[in-house]
């Protein structure tokens, strides 16, 4: 007899409702606008399955934390309407990791919705998040802040910071296209040393990438094999951060994947990054701060809800 899956939560009585109370956290601006419209119709379905909802409409970065961090008891359902960073900020404010997260994507890369084969609409959204599947997910500390997807140091990091520079009103791809040209008019390839797990690295790199998804951006495929819940992040470095070698590297994750060429790929826990001159790292798309950096991967699993 096959045991019982002991992150499965109890099956809900027949006709009863699968949640006991349920928020939904939604950044209105995301999908062009039609996060908003999406949140409202996914209050308005979860309150027809007989679970009382909120409505919690972010209106600045950080709203998202605030508000979990205040959260009453009852609630044993958060979900999340938006891009990556407003489920990036969920999870990090979210204080009780036993309960489930739910995605409903809306934003420009949706890399984690991606790869779990979550749909954007409502109604299918429902289904999966009544039949209440959870799968739980390795999260990160970064300098004191949570990583859910990627956190890396070099050149797209300073487009990041190009970007928050600059940025007005909702982001599309064609703001870190445009990002990319400006920061690449001034770069200069930085000089890192890694430490993984406690071992330094020999030698220096140019861009270091650590990951916890198959897809960084929307755009490249790194390792197929990636697991979300193996309690390890995939360190993927790049030896000189030299526009050629970085262009052959994102042919390669676009047309292929990485790692490959001259690009390596080790497994850690623990990641540190250091510099001699302050370079830029970004989080899970957001801006962190500059080297020395840290990333440690926590003991701690989250849930979210999959198909």
């Amino acid at each position: 007899m096959k045991d019982a899956d002991p992150l499965a939560p109890a099956a809900p009585r027949a006709g009863a409702a699968p949640y006991r109370r349920a928020l939904v956290i939604a950044n209105p601006k995301s999908g062009r606008g039609q996060g908003g419209k999406a949140a409202r119709e996914l209050e308005e379905g979860l309150n027809s399955l007989g679970v009382p909802t909120e409505l919690f409409t972010t209106t600045a970065k950080g709203d998202a934390f605030t508000r979990l961090r205040s959260l009453g008891e009852g609630t044993d359902l958060v979900c999340a309407v938006g891009g990556d960073g407003t489920v990036s900020e969920v999870f990090e404010g979210l204080v009780d990791p036993e309960i489930p997260v739910a995605i409903l994507p809306f934003g420009t890369a949706n890399v984690l919705a991606t790869e779990l084969g979550l749909p954007r609409d409502v109604h299918h959204a429902l289904e999966i998040f009544s039949k209440r599947k959870v799968s739980p997910i390795d999260v990160a500390t970064v300098n004191g802040h949570m990583s859910v997807l990627v956190t890396s140091v070099g050149l797209d990091a300073m487009t990041v910071k190009e970007v928050e520079k600059r940025r007005k009103g909702t982001l599309t791809k064609w703001s870190y296209v445009e990002a990319i040209v400006r920061t690449l008019k001034h770069y200069e390839p930085p000089r890192l040393s890694v430490e993984i797990d406690g071992e330094p690295l020999e030698g220096e790199y140019g861009l270091v990438l650590v990951s916890n998804t198959i897809g960084y951006g929307g755009v490249l495929s790194l390792a197929e094999d990636t697991r979300i819940d193996d309690g390890l992040f995939e360190v993927y470095l790049f030896p000189t951060g030299r526009i050629p070698e970085l262009v052959g590297a994102f042919v390669r994750g676009f047309v292929r994947r990485l790692p490959g060429g001259a690009v390596e790929m080790r497994r850690a826990k623990c990641i540190r990054v250091d510099s001699e001159k302050p370079v830029p790292y970004q989080v899970d798309g957001d801006l962190g701060g500059e080297t020395p950096v840290e990333i440690r991967v926590s003991p701690t699993q989250y849930r979210i809800l999959v198909p």
